[in-house]
């Protein structure tokens, strides 16, 4: 067979292989798509829109003096249920705001503060070598794993930031792998179901939806906690195989 004859077969096989491993793409895929809203990404999981990623820029919201009365964070953290001698994961831990007011909680034990984007990463680091935690360690997560050791964690908590996961399928197996065999997840949500939470709709969550997405990723709700001011309070533990 000539060049020519070869280069005409591979011209017209490719477009074929790439129509083929798109369509399967498309039929295996959780996950669909649409136009973006104006704080979502356009990708849809469960019928929900996942939200964009809140950038390191808006650092100083995090640490901003009216946080611990508007989402009375010091009753969410007397609420965690984990021991001192416990191991967390504060997954998407921002500023540490979370992380560093739970280190003295576990003293006994220790705190893994997983975050994805580098500014953050850096200043976490810088944060715990100020304060000397020694029991809070730095993790540079992924977008489908938080990169944690399997079978490690006795908690795992995300502060506003499952809405947030780009791959939440994934992530959420990632964790379940990361979790002892009676480890806990802990979801700090805003309250979808309250429209005087004065949250964009793409960063507030509702119950049966976080319910819905975690069940079909092998969770079960143990505790709706529903004494917090404007986030919904919901430990979830994984279901028995």
């Amino acid at each position: 067979m000539n060049f020519f004859k070869i280069l005409v077969l591979l011209v017209l096989a490719v477009p074929a292989l790439k129509t083929s491993s798109a369509f399967a793409q498309k039929k295996d895929s959780v996950y669909t798509y649409k136009t973006p809203s104006a704080n979502g990404t356009g990708k849809v999981y469960m019928g929900r829109e996942i939200a964009g990623i809140m950038s390191f820029d808006g650092m100083a919201w995090l640490e901003r003096n009216s946080r611990s009365k508007e989402e009375n964070t010091d009753l969410a953290i007397s609420r965690l249920p984990v021991s001192k001698n416990g191991v967390v994961a504060d997954i998407g831990a921002g500023s540490g705001f979370y992380t560093f007011r739970i280190a003295p909680k576990v003293s006994g034990g220790k705190v893994y503060a997983v975050e994805i984007q580098d500014d953050a990463v850096a200043y976490l680091k810088n944060k715990a070598t100020e304060l000397k935690t020694d029991n809070v360690t730095v993790i540079k997560g992924a977008e489908k794993s938080p990169n944690l050791p399997d079978g490690s964690i006795d908690l795992a908590i995300m502060v506003d930031v499952y809405h947030e996961l780009l791959y939440p399928k994934e992530f959420l197996q990632a964790i379940k792998r990361a979790l002892k065999s009676k480890g806990k997840l802990l979801l700090l949500e805003y309250k979808q179901e309250d429209p005087a939470v004065a949250i964009k709709p793409e960063h507030k969550m509702s119950v049966s939806q976080v319910e819905k997405e975690l069940t079909a990723n092998g969770f079960h709700l143990v505790q709706n906690g529903q004494f917090m001011p404007i986030q919904h309070f919901l430990v979830f533990e994984k279901l028995p195989k």
